[in-house]
């Protein structure tokens, strides 16, 4: 991809206006003063301008500078610049480079880590030894991080074996660099010794070993590390507060976090994301408050860490007001953050801005096409995804793992069998990208929400790996929406004892059982769910306005407004009834009277959220909620009853996607 700015060049370069010698017999000179002319061409104007470096390209060819080993390799590195989407023109200026230097080979090696490509880099690693072409303390970093990007493990003890014989273990990039390596494949006392061996380790290298040993939860070793050295650096604690929070240890985060001497932006957005990974998002948005108030200016690690907090718990008045910040402050929008922003978009119901977003990016990366992708695939746009998949191939980005697991889950929203197979059949052959176990999870999913148990059942059969509890629950929460007794509770029986600490796997089976019935066998279901401690999320909805979080849970009375809400529903409800509503009843788990079960359907959380959104929101505005749990089919139909009758667009994000209502119908056309 091509990119100009208002750096061009002021007019076409020629031979004629290159720096010339007025002495004639100085060609030496002259030549020399061209090649410093060159280089700082490259350097300056060739960096974000494709057709710049073109044409200082031609004229180095033309007075054939490009036989310069320097010139060659910064030639090399400016094609490889990853946004140019040229890097194959590195590869043949490389071929036609006679004898390389270690400045020419550095140059490549770097340009195929920058463009994704860490195997190539290990072979021009083998062409160079071929060669007789000695390397230095700058060609080891990246291919010790080839090998790890690559998994080349013994590539990389190969490697590190040269390093030694050339007497370069004591550099300090590199031990950081091969500490981060052995770290990656869990060597973590061949990255010890590294540390310890060849003099003293500066404080990147002892950093480099505290993330490798909180990467595989080897805490109290970090511990002992970090205390036992004298120069730690905010990046020192930065490791120890993302390492807790990546072991799932927010308290120990916290405590080192509030003991930071100083912190950086890497140290606020490491809280935050800590927070995320563990599920606490409110917190982390809590976090990035006190960082406002503390008159921080945040920068583009904390906004992307803290968009995607907005985005999972759907607070869109807070990611809009860091996106108008971003815009106002001129912070450049990156493939990451842009890609944080249309996944916000999407999670909080704003589709239209997600994709206006994404539309505007100047450079997507794969993981932006697959946030665009998964953004319509849970909005129910199953066809629109699949023509952003199209798109996405036209444009030569190769889609990934993740873009298929997108694509599945649109298909099997939107209840797209055929499309969805096609593509579980011949993403290998046609894509290049082999089915994992969570692709077959998706399209069990997909056979199961269209009945298809035979069909489901035949592709688990095939699998060349085991069937884990996450495919065997899709076919039980086919079962479930189909009324197939007889397979959910075979498949129900085999869940129970491969994950008897999941909450789920139990209510869905007393639901299959309810539903048919079977009221003896959901009652012992729940009695043995009691017996071994298992506990299950109860249903929960929450509602945003005006930046202000209301939570409520089935027939919750703690809201400061409990009076008028409950006062709204019976209005809603006699409304409703005399639109001809009678309830369904048929989710509820308990061998109850009629009356009962329709006072518990009643109070479920959403309808408590939409009754404190209809009191306190302007009419004719649209209402947002969120879902912890599958909407039932009666909150569903009411919903939909709602929208109509009080002229309001509701959307609803449940556990796996959005449900737009409006006008009485909603945009999942009744298939989740």
């Amino acid at each position: 991809m091509s990119t100009t700015t208002t750096t061009e060049l002021p007019y076409h370069l020629t031979a004629k206006q290159l720096p010339q010698n007025t002495n004639s017999s100085s060609s030496s000179l002259n030549n020399l003063s061209q090649k410093k002319y060159f280089l700082h061409l490259l350097a300056t104007k060739c960096t974000t301008s494709l057709q710049n470096l073109k044409q200082v390209h031609a004229l180095i060819l033309k007075t054939h500078h490009v036989q310069d080993h320097f010139v060659a390799g910064t030639l090399i590195g400016s094609y490889a610049i990853p946004h140019f989407g040229s890097f194959s023109t590195s590869i043949e200026i490389l071929e036609r480079v006679p004898e390389p230097n270690v400045f020419v080979w550095n140059a490549v090696i770097k340009g195929c880590l920058d463009n994704n490509e860490p195997e190539l880099a290990l072979s021009f690693h083998h062409e160079m030894v071929a060669t007789d072409s000695r390397a230095n303390k700058y060609t080891y970093p990246p291919l010790f991080k080839a090998c790890l990007v690559a998994g080349a493990s013994k590539e990389g003890a190969q490697i590190h074996a040269r390093v030694v014989k050339n007497g370069l273990m004591g550099d300090g990039y590199i031990k950081s660099s091969g500490i981060q390596m052995y770290s990656s494949f869990k060597c973590l006392k061949e990255a010890r010794n590294i540390l310890c061996t060849n003099g003293d380790s500066d404080v990147i290298c002892y950093n480099a070993m505290i993330d490798g040993y909180m990467k595989f939860g080897n805490v109290e070793d970090a511990k002992l590390l970090f205390e036992g050295f004298e120069d730690k650096n905010v990046s020192s604690w930065n490791a120890m507060v993302s390492g807790f929070a990546r072991c799932g240890m927010i308290e120990e985060a916290k405590e080192f976090f509030g003991r930071m001497p100083i912190k950086d932006e890497v140290s606020w957005s490491a809280m935050i994301d800590g927070y995320n990974q563990g599920g606490y998002y409110k917190e982390g948005i809590e976090i990035f408050e006190v960082m406002q108030k503390a008159k921080i200016r945040p920068k583009k690690f904390v906004l992307s860490s803290v968009v995607s907090a907005c985005g999972n718990v759907g607070a869109l008045d807070q990611g809009r007001w860091i996106h108008g910040y971003v815009k106002k402050n001129k912070i450049p929008i990156n493939a990451v953050m842009g890609t944080s922003f249309v996944d916000m978009y999407a999670k909080c119901g704003r589709l239209d801005l997600a994709w206006e977003v994404f539309e505007t990016m100047k450079v997507k990366e794969v993981f932006s096409w697959n946030a665009m992708i998964n953004g319509l695939a849970i909005h129910g746009r199953a066809r629109d995804a699949i023509d952003l998949l199209e798109k996405m191939e036209k444009e030569r980005i190769k889609p990934d793992d993740i873009t298929f697991l997108n694509i599945l889950n649109a298909c099997a929203h939107g209840g797209l069998v055929d499309e969805g197979m096609w593509y579980m059949n011949n993403m290998k052959d046609v894509y290049g990208v082999a089915p994992k176990v969570e692709h077959y999870g998706c399209a069990v999913d997909l056979l199961g929400r269209a009945g298809l148990f035979f069909e489901a059942e035949k592709l688990i059969g095939s699998m060349p790996m085991e069937p884990n509890g996450a495919i065997l629950g899709a076919l039980l929460g086919a079962c479930w929406k189909h009324g197939n007794l007889e397979l959910g509770e075979k498949v129900g029986d085999l869940l129970l004892e491969m994950e008897p600490q999941n909450g789920g796997r139990y209510t869905l089976l007393s639901n299959i059982y309810a539903k048919a019935g079977r009221w003896e066998d959901a009652s012992r279901v729940r009695k043995l769910m009691k017996e071994r401690g298992v506990k299950t999320n109860g249903g929960c909805s929450s509602i945003d306005l005006e930046g202000t979080w209301h939570e409520f849970k089935v027939g919750d009375s703690t809201h400061p407004q409990s009076e008028e809400i409950y006062f709204m529903l019976d209005k809603i409800k006699e409304r409703l009834q005399n639109e001809g509503y009678l309830a369904n009843t048929s989710q509820i788990l308990h061998d109850i009277d009629e009356e009962d079960k329709e006072n518990a359907v009643w109070h479920h959380s959403e309808r408590l959220a939409i009754a404190y959104g209809l009191i306190n929101s302007t009419p004719g505005t649209t209402i947002r909620l969120m879902k912890n749990l599958r909407v039932c089919e009666d909150c569903h139909f009411v919903t939909k009853l709602i929208s109509q009758i009080y002229d309001r667009e509701i959307v609803v994000r449940d556990r796996s996607r959005f449900h737009h209502f409006k006008n009485g119908k909603c945009s999942c056309n009744d298939f989740w």
